[in-house]
């Protein structure tokens, strides 16, 4: 399983937007980089395994007060096999290996059970609920050392 980055510009992605599975997210990420920067690796992936494109994962932009923000998903066919959790754990390792001393959260609507074990096998605890501007309440999760 390796981590396919989503470069900065669409003319720079031209090998994922050849995919039609990728196509909405690289364009997402490269829109989500005129926002937060491109600054690897605190930038958007596709995961990649045995040739396949088989999830897609994110470190949401670089630290902010010292705390960066994971997301991740699982393309369906490859759900509940435990693709999420090794893609959490690609991120925590990739985050603490570029700056130990980072804090790593993630959020989750309250209704996305799934995702939500997926934190807790990555040990992840959940510190309560927060509005968020994009998705309304979810649950805020923190990375346990």
């Amino acid at each position: 399983m390796k981590l396919l980055p989503i470069r900065q510009y669409l003319n720079e992605n031209k090998a994922l937007l050849a995919k039609p599975e990728c196509q909405e997210l690289v364009e997402m990420s490269v829109e989500f980089y005129e926002k937060v920067g491109y600054i690897p690796p605190w930038i958007c992936y596709f995961v990649e395994e045995n040739g396949m494109i088989i999830g897609s994962a994110a470190i949401k932009g670089p630290p902010i007060d010292n705390i960066v923000e994971l997301a991740y998903g699982t393309m369906e066919d490859y759900r509940n096999q435990g693709v999420g959790t090794a893609i959490c754990k690609l991120l925590v390792d990739l985050a603490l290996k570029t700056d130990p001393s980072v804090k790593i959260m993630a959020r989750t609507l309250p209704e996305n059970k799934f995702s939500c074990r997926i934190l807790e096998r990555n040990k992840f605890t959940c510190i309560g609920t927060v509005d968020d501007p994009d998705d309304g309440e979810v649950l805020e999760w923190v990375y346990d050392f």
